[in-house]
């Protein structure tokens, strides 16, 4: 009973391919515009740098690919489905579907079924590429595109607090007890503020309490007077978690890291809401490709010969783009704590999934 749901094997064949053919030159189409553009404006900021060229561009354009890719794939499967649905209908071979005995949602099956293949590869492609090249990219944009880092989890320009005292350090890399600051500078600040001491030194590890400065020295504001301390213990109040809450970003982590860094701000009582929207929503995400052929319907039925046939195609993108609006919208609401996280992420999708089903089956059911 469930293949009865499809068309015949070989019409299912010829509208998917036909489909998944129109989603890779309408992504293709739509990555290589927006590259260049991009390009435009970050090639005066790369070549700034003494050093780089033509390499360098390359290294950006294969870290931003990715990210382009992630983002438009549901807009390139919108497109594809009414250029795809558009063109069948233009040429009647809707109406001989129709007129063999076939059903709207059986015309459109190979097209949902090739949006749930897109959802997978998306899901996938986004937890195995995105998620790095987002990091190191972030990384090299941190530091102004000198040197793509060895570490693409490190942060720049890193600040912790220990009561009055401040612990700087230029970056931090490595995971937990492994941590290492590097270009490290600890302020020593009375109760108004002001700086008494400032020790400085090039690296630094988790003491457990505190961190170990290697190769230290000390300047004393009152005194003027520089100090060679070698190896000292400073700001044990600065925990491993302070370090690691510091590194969440839900675009450069996968699936199962953003998973503990939510716990781990759970654990020390932080705020989580964006972050469990944001892990819902890598999955809810990629569904998306398969709401856009329900939503792009429109444009495929209807006599072409009527004139409405634009209509039908402007009414499709149109609910397409009115999803990626409510849905970025019930995002930021997530953030914000206006909706639960789960209902921020999965919100807008089971109510468009009704909108297109209730269009779908008032005008061809």
């Amino acid at each position: 009973m469930l293949l009865d749901f499809f068309p015949s094997r070989r019409l299912t064949i010829y509208l998917a391919k036909m489909f998944a053919l129109r989603i890779v030159a309408v992504l293709a189409m739509l990555v290589l515009v927006l590259m260049m553009l991009d390009l435009l404006g970050k090639t005066g900021d790369i070549l700034a740098i003494d050093g780089n060229g033509e390499a360098e561009l390359w290294t950006y354009a294969s870290l931003r690919t990715p990210q382009l890719i992630a983002r438009f794939l549901p807009y390139s499967v919108l497109l594809a489905t009414i250029i795809t649905l558009a063109s069948l209908n233009q040429n009647s071979e809707v109406i001989a579907m129709k007129a063999a005995g076939l059903s709207a949602h059986q015309i459109l099956a190979p097209l949902l079924l090739m949006g749930m293949i897109v959802a997978v590869i998306s899901f996938a492609f986004n937890e195995r590429v995105v998620t790095r090249a987002s990091a190191t990219l972030k990384a090299w944009e941190a530091v102004e595109y000198a040197a793509v880092p060895d570490d693409p989890e490190a942060r720049s320009n890193v600040y912790f607090n220990d009561g009055n005292d401040v612990l700087m350090a230029a970056t931090a890399g490595g995971r937990a007890d492994a941590t290492v600051l590097t270009d490290v500078t600890f302020y020593e600040r009375d109760d108004t503020g002001m700086i008494t001491r400032q020790v400085s030194a090039d690296r630094a590890t988790f003491a457990a309490p505190g961190w170990r400065l290697e190769n230290a020295s000390a300047f004393n504001v009152a005194t003027a007077d520089t100090e060679e301390l070698g190896e000292t213990v400073v700001a044990p109040g600065v925990e491993i978690g302070q370090v690691e809450l510091r590194r969440v970003d839900p675009d450069a982590e996968t699936l199962a890291e953003l998973s503990r860094s939510i716990d781990a701000l759970e654990s020390a009582g932080r705020r989580t809401s964006e972050l469990e929207a944001k892990w819902w929503h890598k999955l809810s995400g990629p569904l998306s490709a398969v709401l856009m052929p329900l939503l792009g319907a429109v444009a495929g039925f209807g006599l072409a010969r009527s004139g409405n046939l634009f209509l039908r195609a402007v009414i499709g993108m149109a609910l397409g783009f009115a999803y990626f609006v409510v849905d970025n919208a019930a995002l930021a609401m997530g953030s914000f704590g206006g909706y639960p996280p789960l209902l921020a992420a999965w919100g807008p999708f089971f109510l468009f999934l009704l909108v297109g089903e209730t269009v779908l089956v008032r005008t061809e059911e």
